[in-house]
């Protein structure tokens, strides 16, 4: 029996974690042996490699002097924590990387304490030593200080230490060694971090991933956690709601390299993929045929955000998505359930409307993101806190808000924050620049990264994560600036949007088609306004001296979709298509929406 290993790797957005990945991969091989060329392979699709986090957390395995190291790669961010406390069920240990410079961070910290309540055994590794402004000694001490903040047990916190480099591919014990190749990180993890536990009995795997074949359907992906997985056997399947069935496998698979060998057999403790068991789900747990015994139900914390998402009904309907109706719509999000555990999706009454519920705004928006991308088409309503209630008084989602910028702009990072009920609990010094961490409500978190960024000229580094439920904070004020809105149907014109840039800032571009009742920038003021961006210049056959002037536009302010859903009102819509995002009124009649002020003012 081949010796076994099982690590997660843990770190926060851009510590590195890919790319040291790549270095161990390439320099055991696996990468030549499977022809593979390309960088930062574990961000397999396009909007992971776009935006240079992880979304989908990943299973390969990487062999070393006879020992075959399973590594779980997770995502760094809170909004997927559901993927999170799934993946780490099949670790028996954890590498810790955090920046040289930068510390342990918020998303380090969210992830580091669901793998020590899971009693996983840490090992840290200090990245990016090269960095110029390195501070290791001063990021251990860190590193300890949030073990024993964590309540991390007295095992736990004798952990390795390793400083490495993952973009130049060396990795050292001491300071001072010589930095050569990767091998003092995986004789580390060979000496320090313990081979799964073989328990006897019969049968055990939780599901924890899934995967989808078009040719043999839902594939179950989990460890083994008592007994051997036999392909000729007969199973029994216990699901999350407490029913058995009975089943067998078609095809067993273990993780090799970068790609699944079909095997007959599992031994315990290794990690497989399982195809042939019908409507296979996470959590479900495969058992021995006559003593189903299940394991504990995977806890997934609770959704903080929700938002309406319904199909799109504005005049630019069907023109630019290929699935548009509310059966597509439907069908998606239910297939969207499947592997997205942190998602809930209600009916709203209506076959065209749905609520959404998730971790948080990044989470839903690269739900949105990835269906615009498959050719769908909708609209989506402002994203709401859910609130709930503990000893009968209403409470709020509170985050934990970190803040890391040049000293001089600290006090306005205060003042803006503290607007928005947000409470400073630290301000330290961190190398020249000044970190200061907030709890503030999830309400004021909507749009404050853009202010923050316009306040301290772009220098702010912000990142924010769920904290605990607090009673109410109190109401916080919306956005000061009212909307400039599309009075008819037809392309806009550059001399338009040269005479009105005077009342306010634009969203889009001359000659970019607009519909009545679509939002086409931000008024100066704190009403909304409509505006005729169609129209054209009268021509005459007189002519005066300034009548041919130069139109100078101003660029137009363009959105992401988590900034356009962060920017959106209760009476707006983000409009979102495979080609465009736009921002819209719920109702684009002038007339409906004055009936519907004037009903909120009686």
């Amino acid at each position: 029996m081949k010796e076994i290993r099982n690590i997660a790797i843990i770190a926060h957005v851009d510590h590195g974690k890919t790319t040291l990945v790549d270095q161990i991969l390439r320099q055991c091989d696996v990468f030549r042996k499977n022809q593979v060329v390309r960088e930062r392979f574990l961000d397999s699709n396009d909007l992971e490699r776009e935006r240079g986090i992880t979304i989908l957390s990943k299973n390969i395995s990487i062999p070393y002097k006879d020992t075959k190291i399973n590594i779980i790669d997770t995502p760094g961010h809170a909004d997927f924590g559901g993927e999170v406390e799934r993946v780490l069920k099949m670790a028996d240990s954890v590498l810790l990387l955090v920046d040289s410079f930068e510390g342990p961070m918020p998303q380090t910290r969210f992830v580091l304490s669901k793998a020590l309540q899971l009693k996983l055994r840490p090992m840290v590794i200090i990245n990016k030593i090269d960095r110029p402004d390195n501070r290791p000694d001063e990021v251990l001490d860190e590193v300890y200080d949030l073990f024993i903040e964590l309540e991390a047990k007295d095992e736990q916190l004798d952990f390795p230490v390793i400083y490495a480099s993952g973009r130049d591919g060396w990795a050292i014990k001491e300071l001072e060694d010589e930095r050569k190749d990767l091998t003092p990180l995986l004789d580390a993890i060979l000496e320090h971090l313990p081979e799964p536990k073989v328990n006897e009995g019969p049968l055990q795997i939780q599901v924890t991933t899934l995967d989808y074949n078009d040719y043999v359907g839902r594939i179950g992906i989990g460890r083994v956690f008592r007994g051997n997985i036999n392909i000729n056997e007969r199973f029994s399947v216990v699901k999350r709601d407490g029913s058995i069935k009975e089943t067998k496998l078609k095809q067993l698979f273990v993780f090799d390299g970068l790609v699944r060998t079909e095997v007959e057999e599992v031994q315990c403790g290794d990690i497989c993929a399982m195809v042939g068991v019908d409507d296979i789900d996470i959590g479900d747990t495969i058992t021995h045929l006559e003593h189903p015994e299940p394991l504990p139900i995977i806890a997934i914390d609770e959704p903080t955000i929700s938002m309406t998402f319904t199909v799109n009904n504005s005049p630019l309907y069907g023109k630019e998505g290929k699935f548009v109706t509310s059966r597509h719509l439907y069908d998606r999000l239910q297939k969207e359930l499947q592997s997205n555990v942190a998602l809930r999706v209600e009916d709203t009454g209506s076959p065209d409307t749905h609520k959404v519920s998730g971790r948080g705004v990044l989470h839903l928006s690269i739900l949105l993101e990835n269906m615009r991308r498959e050719g769908y088409e909708l609209q989506v309503g402002e994203p709401r806190v859910i609130y709930k209630e503990i000893d009968g008084k209403k409470a709020e989602p509170i985050e934990e808000l970190t803040v890391d910028v040049p000293p001089a702009f600290a006090g306005k990072v205060i003042e803006i924050v503290s607007e928005r009920k947000g409470m400073m609990v630290t301000m330290e010094m961190k190398g020249a620049m000044q970190k200061l961490e907030f709890h503030i409500p999830s309400r004021g978190i909507m749009g404050l990264r853009n202010r923050l960024l316009t306040a301290t000229q772009g220098e702010a580094i912000v990142h924010h994560r769920f904290y605990q439920y607090e009673f109410f904070k109190g109401s916080i004020t919306g956005k000061n600036n009212g909307v400039l809105i599309s009075m008819t149907d037809g392309p806009s014109t550059a001399y338009a949007i040269d005479s009105l840039q005077d009342r306010g800032k634009f969203f889009i571009d001359p000659g970019v088609y607009c519909y009545k009742g679509q939002i086409v920038g931000e008024h100066n003021k704190d009403i909304d306004i409509e505006v005729n961006v169609q129209r054209g210049k009268k021509l005459s056959n007189m002519r005066s001296s300034g009548a041919d002037k130069a139109v100078r536009i101003v660029p137009a302010l363009k959105f992401t979709l988590e900034e356009a859903l962060e920017y959106i009102n209760e009476d707006e819509y983000v409009e979102v298509t495979p080609e465009s995002i736009r921002l819209r009124k719920i109702h684009l009649d002038p007339n409906d929406r004055k009936k519907l002020s004037m009903g909120k003012k009686v």
